[in-house]
């Protein structure tokens, strides 16, 4: 059975779920569902996540979709009133099992900058690094493979006590232990070292490197927070390699129960079109640096 469900992503009320109808596409039927349930016109919505759960009476196909405009004001229509909450602390109950996914993946922000503290210098980095989480960066993988365990810690250290204040996470890239010794938010694996591994590593956050479906549906068997998948254009960093284009990035991610951020050649005006093709948001070494 195919249900679409919607929900937002700074404020949220509870998911409204529905029935896909015959003759009708996914997005028909979360238009006339909200409207027969909120009295509200959608007027802009975009495809997110699939959930697939198995309840005790029946396996539903769950489609959500993030809606970021709509006319008139939310009405009770069809149930006895409406509650806004935040994603990170719903405190209404019951939830059904399967949104729980759903309410942490709320909690990406829609970029997520990866580090290039080799290339420009580390007090460089961490000046642009202040600069960024002032303007509203929340989500920074660290990722420099030509430093020492010992300069990796002391740059996580201070990554952290930039991005810490201000709500934002930390993911050590590659190094498990690592992540674990500096007490960093997360990991972000290889898509060859997610392959090796049989369950999640115990961290808050997890994100996965991917390049195709294969890698993709590896990481969601290892319920990660997130995957990254590309190259979507082409890069300066590997220009030999050829890139997927947005097309093949859909095709890519249609049914991912997590969300995927697209990665390649990309700059922070991209995230339209990013969300347009299904990714959650962006992630970026040059563009999230970049004036």
């Amino acid at each position: 059975t195919r249900y679409i469900s919607v929900t937002g992503v700074q404020t949220c009320a509870l998911p409204i779920c529905g029935k896909v109808e015959p003759g009708e596409t996914e997005q028909q039927a979360l238009v006339r569902e909200i409207r027969e349930e909120l009295a509200i016109e959608v007027t802009a919505c975009r495809p997110w996540v699939t959930q697939i759960y198995a309840y005790p009476h029946a396996t539903v196909r769950l489609q959500f979709f993030i809606v970021t405009a709509w006319e008139g004001e939310p009405q009770a229509v069809e149930h006895s009133g409406l509650s806004w909450q935040r994603p990170q602390a719903i405190d209404l109950a019951p939830l059904l099992p399967a949104n729980g996914p759903i309410l942490r993946g709320l909690l990406l922000p829609e970029e997520y900058a990866i580090s290039n503290a080799a290339e420009v210098g580390r007090e460089a980095f961490l000046q642009a690094l202040r600069r960024r989480v002032a303007g509203g960066l929340r989500l920074l993988q660290l990722r420099e493979i030509a430093y020492s365990p010992e300069a990796m810690t002391e740059l996580a250290e201070a990554a952290m006590a930039i991005l810490h204040p201000y709500g934002g996470k930390l993911l050590i890239n590659n190094d498990i232990a690592l992540a674990h010794r500096v007490r960093a938010d997360g990991v972000h694996l290889t898509a060859r070292q997610a392959a090796s591994l049989r369950e999640r590593p115990d961290l808050a956050l997890v994100g996965v490197s991917c390049h195709n479906r294969d890698e993709l549906e590896q990481a969601q068997r290892l319920a990660a927070d997130f995957a990254v998948l590309g190259p979507v254009q082409r890069t300066a960093t590997h220009p030999e390699r050829e890139p997927m284009g947005w097309q093949a990035f859909a095709q890519a991610i249609s049914g991912s129960s997590i969300p995927v951020f697209a990665l390649g050649g990309l700059q922070r005006s991209d995230c339209n079109l990013a969300w347009q093709h299904g990714a959650h948001g962006l992630a970026m070494i040059r563009g999230s640096w970049a004036e």
